[in-house]
């Protein structure tokens, strides 16, 4: 008696995967599809001859230049002990780098990047002749590589390594540093998810540090529940130490979560001046009664603006310290708009405020990491698993960064990270492989060639400056 084979059950979306191709470099073997509206026209897929992420190559220029996943890979703790390993780290962790530039968070994704010729040119090695590491081999290295506490670790003192080879082709006469947190929305049950309140959502809070070049100093991923300031120390004393040595102006900017004795006193042992939001309470409230009388005559259209100082010791401090507070008076409003802002800065009030009020930026760039990059799709099961994935996304984040103030050419010198990603990395080409060179037929489009061009003469300055050290 013989029994039939039974087929292997597949799920309702794998018949509209591809298969991968046994030639990479061939062409279609399916019939091209037509449409009704015009017969003359054929749609044929080449999916390894043809590209859309074209633009991967001159982020790939300016990391080779500084030379950042090269020596960033150097730092991994290899896990795996089988020997047939098909890409090294260094080419698994610039797959994972590049993928989310271009808008791959997800790492289902790979089934059909590993045969993109840019992505394949970008990771190099192995993937330059075959094919870039498959869905299981990205899942492997991003849940069971980089999740182990060592390699934690290197992931999450690297942005600022990169950073310090940024600072190198910069002037840096200042340092101005932002903490902010942000909610990364969870569904299911993720480890670690939790309610939080002030976001009204089940989510992950990470708090991040940037500098005012909008590079992402460090990042921490959180449980839900924990409160804005709760490990500051982890994200803010690392990046003190590495700048403790330049003798320049340091300030630090934070909303009122961030007006705790302890570091409000390490700032100022460090030599920071800052400017962190208060929250009102009754002792404020009575100080600056007498301020709050409604100006006298016809309210004008534009704000009254008020601005006076005093000086205020909270229970928990063990001073007392100057407190600039802002009343402003808006047309059909009863009651003043009043905000309190502790500092130690010496200039005038109004200045005071404007620089507090520039920390806004911060709150653009972690928007610019939330749209471009997609820094909140956290979605494994377990915690430090998805803490691997932001310090990933803040290295993507960081490189794109690093391409638009350091190599932009003027005229484009303001596009966000959105529109980088939409006109610079989205540019579509047609490869044609020869004996000697792979040719990346692109697009001129939204980005022609004479300001391709510049960009790649910019990186090569970067280039040769690194070279002579």
């Amino acid at each position: 008696m013989t029994f039939a084979p039974k087929p292997w059950k597949t799920s309702v979306s794998e018949p509209l995967l591809p298969n991968r191709p046994r030639n990479t470099l061939g062409d279609s073997h399916h019939d091209p599809l037509r449409l009704d509206f015009d017969r003359q026209i054929k749609l044929e897929f080449h999916g390894s001859t043809v590209t859309s992420d074209a633009g991967l190559l001159a982020y790939r220029e300016l990391d080779d230049a500084l030379r950042l996943t090269s020596t960033a890979a150097t730092g991994l703790h290899d896990t795996r002990t089988g020997q047939n390993t098909q890409h090294s780290l260094l080419a698994l962790l610039r797959q994972s780098i590049y993928s989310r530039l271009a808008g791959y968070e997800d790492v289902n994704d790979a089934e059909r990047l590993c045969l993109d010729p840019t992505l394949r040119a970008v990771v190099g090695g192995r993937a330059t002749d075959t094919t870039a590491a498959s869905t299981s081999e990205m899942a492997r290295f991003e849940t069971e590589t980089l999740s182990t506490t060592k390699n934690l670790q290197h992931l999450m003192d690297l942005p600022g390594k990169w950073i310090d080879q940024a600072h190198r082709h910069r002037k840096l006469t200042k340092l101005i540093l932002d903490m902010d947190s942000s909610v990364s929305e969870t569904y299911g049950h993720q480890q670690g998810t939790a309610y939080n309140g002030h976001f009204g959502c089940t989510c992950y809070h990470p708090l991040f540090l940037f500098n005012q070049f909008g590079d992402l100093e460090r990042v921490i991923l959180r449980r839900g529940n924990r409160g804005s300031a709760k490990y500051w120390r982890r994200v803010l004393l690392p990046v003190i130490e590495r700048y403790r040595e330049l003798d320049i102006p340091k300030f630090f900017r934070g909303d009122a979560a961030f007006a705790g004795p302890k570091l409000l006193r390490l700032l100022e042992q460090e030599g920071f001046r800052y400017a962190i939001r208060i929250k009102a309470n009754a002792v404020l409230e009575r100080k600056i009664a007498p301020r709050l009388t409604r100006p006298v005559g016809r309210p004008s259209h534009q704000p009254k603006v008020f601005y006076y100082n005093l000086r205020y010791r909270a229970g928990s401090w063990d001073q007392a310290r100057r407190v600039v507070v802002k009343i402003a008076w808006h047309a059909g409003e009863l009651f003043p708009r009043v905000g309190f802002i502790v500092t130690n800065l010496k200039c005038h009030s109004k200045k005071v405020v404007r620089f507090y009020n520039r920390r806004g930026t911060a709150e653009q760039w972690i928007k610019e990491g939330k749209n471009a990059v997609k820094w909140t799709k956290l979605s494994c099961r377990r915690f430090k698993d998805n803490a691997a994935r932001l310090h990933l996304f803040a290295l993507a984040y960081n490189l794109a960064n690093f391409l638009r103030q350091l190599v932009l050419p003027k005229p484009i010198k303001g596009w966000t990270l959105t529109t980088l990603r939409e006109k610079l990395v989205k540019i579509g080409a047609k490869v044609v492989s020869h004996a000697k060179y792979i040719v990346f037929q692109l697009a001129d489009v939204a980005v022609p060639r004479k300001l391709f061009a510049a960009i790649l003469e910019r990186i090569g300055r970067l280039r040769l400056a690194e070279a002579s050290g």
